[in-house]
């Protein structure tokens, strides 16, 4: 398992990778129907605890594949199928999400993050045999997700109280691995690949949105209530708010080690966003068919909270640093009123507003900046 070179040109996301994506979509869409439930049924406090436990185990293990094969991606056949026992992981991982909601029963999840996770250790230890130059950190990573393994199962002989407590502390453990493992020399992943790939799997979370937000508004339609369409309408507007505010600057990747920790640790706060919002809008679908006994304030902080988590990540990972002045200050203002927006009637229609808002203020303002356009020069 020899690496890939950090400055190879056109790399992209090859198809076992985006096949992975795809197979993690189950497990993400799992979640957010159980958050939206939740909610729905108004235990908000478990349905924050729950979902923010189980998007950490699906992302956590999508994340260190990325990674791992932005640096040692051979596309052999042991690679493939040590990276289709990840992804069965994965589906088991996605069969245990709503008994982890309904009962706090987390041993199916964890038996699917420990199959992700054991695979995960085929390839660190075949890269510490192929990859001198990185040996040390490849062994380390190694080392370090088996132990963290044997944790998570030993959590689940421990007495139900001591779960939440036990959680932090393995999640601390498995967040420390790569530091740790990295500290001797990055291994070879690819910056634009890294970027790329944290692109499509934010697309893939978009779609998961669209879908369930169609879904129940289909429902609703079958049941005769046509006074949907305007908030469908509202609620497709802050998706496509959320797609062109991700990608409407390039994805920059960064290649040293103390960022790019935060970069992609950050972006679980980022994807973890995008699919609440999804659940919190067809909470709001649920309240005007009156299926919740939730109040509008509340339906509607179940879409403002991760719609601002999601604008403050994004300023912090990306605007911040490539942009300055009012494009900068706007987007935690907006997010302030986002929080602000429940507090007055028809929140999503608010929070639609809002996003359409800042979206208008970064293209007048990346216009502003760019000038007039260029005259071409007369060939003759």
């Amino acid at each position: 398992m020899r690496p890939r070179r950090r400055d190879e040109p056109h790399r992209a996301a090859t198809p076992l990778e985006l096949f992975f994506d795809l197979c993690f979509v189950v497990a993400v869409a799992q979640a957010a129907t159980s958050l939206h439930h939740d909610v729905a049924e108004g235990h908000l406090r478990h349905a924050a605890t729950s979902y923010l436990m189980v998007f950490f185990a699906i992302w956590w293990s999508w994340m260190n594949f990325t990674w791992f094969a932005s640096a040692y991606d051979t596309d052999d056949d042991v690679y493939r199928i040590t990276t289709l026992v990840q992804i069965s992981g994965a589906l088991i991982l996605a069969a245990g999400v709503p008994r982890a909601f309904t009962e706090g029963d987390f041993s199916v999840i964890t038996y699917g993050y420990v199959v992700m996770r054991l695979a995960a250790i085929v390839h660190w230890s075949r890269a510490a045999v192929g990859d001198p130059a990185h040996r040390a950190a490849a062994r380390r990573y190694a080392i370090g997700v088996t132990v963290v393994q044997i944790g998570w199962l030993l959590r689940l002989l421990l007495p139900t109280e001591w779960g939440p407590e036990s959680f932090v502390l393995l999640v601390l453990a498995d967040l420390l691995v790569p530091a740790v493992a990295e500290r001797p020399g990055m291994t070879p992943w690819h910056p634009r690949h890294i970027a790329e790939r944290y692109g499509l799997f934010t697309l893939i979370v978009l779609g998961e949105v669209v879908l369930s937000i169609s879904v129940a508004i289909q429902t609703g339609l079958d049941a005769g209530e046509h006074g949907l369409w305007t908030l469908a309408a509202a609620g497709a507007v802050i998706v496509y708010a959320l797609w062109w505010l991700y990608f409407d600057r390039p994805i920059e990747a960064p290649d040293r080690l103390p960022y790019s920790l935060i970069w992609g640790y950050g972006h679980y706060l980022i994807f973890g966003a995008i699919a609440a919002v999804g659940a919190g809008l067809t909470v709001s679908v649920d309240l005007e068919r009156h299926l919740t006994h939730l109040s509008e304030r509340a339906a509607g902080y179940a879409v403002a909270v991760p719609l601002a988590v999601f604008l403050l990540t994004v300023w912090v990972l990306h605007v911040r640093r490539q942009q300055h002045g009012t494009v900068s200050v706007a987007f935690p203002v907006v997010a302030l009123l986002a929080l602000l927006a429940p507090l007055g009637p028809a929140p999503v229609y608010v929070l639609a507003a809002l996003m359409v808002a800042l979206v208008a203020l970064t293209v007048l303002l990346r216009r502003r900046d760019a000038g007039p356009s260029a005259t071409v020069a007369d060939p003759a």
